[in-house]
This record gives C-alpha cells, structure tokens and sequence, in this order.
C-alpha cells in the first residue's frame, strides 16, 4: 500500500512539473520599461458622495376632469410634444348634446330680451303720453330686467356646457416627453385619474438626500460633482452642477436636508426623469476623519487601479524594485473624476504602475 501511495505521489509531482495550470505563479517584474507615477497625499478636503435621482424641473400629471370612455389615443411613452398638442380624447357625446340644448335655450332667452326690450319702449313711449300709469310702467321695466337676467343666465350656461365640451379633449400643456401612457383605447376615464405624464426634458436636475451634518459642512466655493454611471452610451460620465440648492427643511425622521443641482444643457438628450446619479460633495476633513483612515489617505490615478473579482489592488515597486500587486482599500474619487482616494494599503510616496496590465504580462 505504500509503495502505491508513493507511486502516486511521484506521478503527481512529475505531472505538476510539466502542467502550465498548475505552474507557480511567475515572479513580480522589473520596472524597468513600465510607467510609473508616486501616489500623492490628499488634501484637507475629503468628498463624500450621496445617492440621489434625476428628476424633471417641471413634469405633470395630466388628469382626466370628466368621466367618458377613451375614444383616441394620440400619443405614445417616448414621444415628443409641443404645446397645445391633442394627447387623447373621451367620448363627448352627451356633453355636446348637453352644450347643444344649452345654446338653444341661450338664443330662446335673448330672443325674449329682445321682445322685452321692444315691449319697454312702447310702454314708456304711452308712459309719455299719460296713456299708462306709473304702475304699468313700472311692471313692464320688471319685465324687461327679469328677461335680461334670464339671458345672462342662459349664456353662462351655454358657455359653461362649451367649456366641460371642450375637456374631453386632453392637450399637452406645455412641450415636452410623454413619459407614461396608462390608459387604453376603450378605458374609462374617471375625475382625477391620471392619463398621461409629461416632462420637460430641457430643465432635469438632481435629488439628493444630505445629512444635516455633511450640509453644514460644505465646502465654499468648491465645485460639486456628479455622477452619472447608467447614462446611455458611457461608462460613466462626471459632470459640474449647477444652481446647487439646499431646501430650508430638515426631515425630521431621517435628519436630512433636500439637495437640488441642475444638469447642464449637454446632458439632456441622455439623461431622464429617475435615472440614478451620485452627487459628491467636497467636505472639510476634520481630525476625526483623518484618525478613521490612519491619516494615510492618498490619491493614485483611476486607471492604476486593478479589480479581480472581489479584490482591489495596485501594482506597487517594492524594496527590490520590483512591481508587485498590493491589495488597498479604495475611497471615493477626486472633483475631476480622474483619480481616487486609497484609505488603507499605500503610502504617500510610494511608486506606482500606471498601467496595470503591462505589469501583468511582466512586461
């Protein structure tokens, strides 16, 4: 039984000598011909980033006034509008009807105003004449305001019947993308039910909950960066904010403050209503921050960082002048977006491979 155990053992070592799966791993490579940068401390301004959202500056929920049944649909989730544009229009048949019978009696009524108005001049003229007395008189100028009063009546009613004519037809009020269509050809439109919502893509901005703490703590002056990561199109893309807001109210449940910025104007055509974005804020690092991170916090260019599944690393010369992977705790990234903050694994100093993957191959 030994003998065959040993027999196996020799086989397995002879196979694992020439197996290039199981080869040891080659040795850390010179840094001769690779590219080196030093890691530089950071500064006393430490940026903290927050979750938040794109969201419309102005957006609505055009609702239905009057009940009916979706007769046309117009519009479809995606589409651009202009002002005034026809969305959908409800069966109206009842409220024309309902406007029809109130026009007639609109004409009927100034029909008898105009009688009213003849019959007042003959009796005042009779009146002149002392054909009638002050009491005839008299009734016949009742007369004659009850029947202008009935007019203005009517005519309220009749336009009032026009105008609930005219909410069957939904219009877009103002320019803008139709987000969300969530009726059907057929449905029943009920007061307040929601038929179509809109957006103008021109204005978008992003949401962001702050705590109260990190508000308080902003740094004046500095430029406040966002992220964009699902834009379409990019990895990712940074750009300034604009007009940064900060609400007045304090929630009281969470202890956050509502942060506003406006995206600029290049990228509306990409960005939408609910997209996730990240706003970094440029805080001042107190001595608490600054003990947290051991006070070795330091910044390396983004593309000398090298992620293998769950470990984060940097190619690092050692002692003998050899780039060996080092694995590091990564911060957040600087204001421009091109570099990130190293909290733990390296040094102030220390030299660098900027191109991982030349360090890799053992170039």
């Amino acid at each position: 039984m030994r003998h065959i155990l040993l027999s196996y053992s020799i086989a397995a070592a002879a196979w694992a000598a020439t197996s290039p799966a199981l080869a040891q791993t080659p040795p850390p490579v010179s840094s001769s011909s690779l590219e080196l940068i030093t890691a530089q401390a950071a500064s006393n301004a430490a940026t903290h980033a927050f979750d938040g959202v794109v969201e419309a500056v102005r957006q609505a929920i055009v609702s239905a006034q009057v009940p009916g049944t979706v007769v046309q649909v117009q519009v479809e989730a995606g589409e651009r509008v202009q002002a005034g544009q026809v969305l959908l229009r409800i069966d109206a048949t009842t409220a024309e009807q309902n406007a029809a019978a109130a026009n007639a009696q609109a004409q009927a009524a100034t029909s008898s105003l105009e009688l009213a108005a003849k019959d007042l001049e003959r009796q005042r003229q009779l009146f002149r004449q002392n054909y009638i007395s002050q009491a005839a008189l008299d009734r016949a100028e009742a007369a004659y305001k009850a029947a202008r009063a009935q007019a203005n009546a009517s005519l309220a009613q009749s336009r009032a019947s026009s105008a609930q004519s005219g909410l069957h037809v939904v219009r877009a009020p103002f320019a803008g993308v139709v987000a969300q269509v969530p009726v059907s050809l057929g449905d029943m439109a009920m007061p307040g039910r929601a038929l179509v919502t809109l957006y103008d893509p021109q204005a978008l901005r992003i949401r962001a909950a702050v705590p109260q703490s990190a508000a308080t703590n902003m740094q004046a002056g500095e430029k406040l960066r966002i992220e964009l990561p699902a834009l379409p199109g990019t990895a990712e893309v940074w750009v300034d904010a604009k007009d940064v807001q900060l609400l007045p109210m304090v929630d009281a449940s969470t202890h956050t403050v509502v942060l506003r910025a406006a995206l600029p104007a290049d990228t509306h055509e990409a960005a939408t209503p609910g997209m996730f974005a990240r706003v970094y804020l440029p805080l001042a690092r107190t001595d608490d921050d600054l003990v947290a991170v051991g006070n070795v916090s330091v910044l390396v260019p983004k593309q000398a960082i090298v992620r293998r599944a769950e470990l984060t690393g940097l190619y690092v010369l050692n002692a003998q002048g050899k780039a060996v992977l080092r694995q590091v705790r990564v911060g957040q990234p600087s204001a421009d977006g091109q570099r990130v903050e190293i909290l733990s694994g390296l040094t102030a100093g220390e030299r660098v491979v900027l191109h991982p993957q030349s360090a890799a191959r053992g170039n």
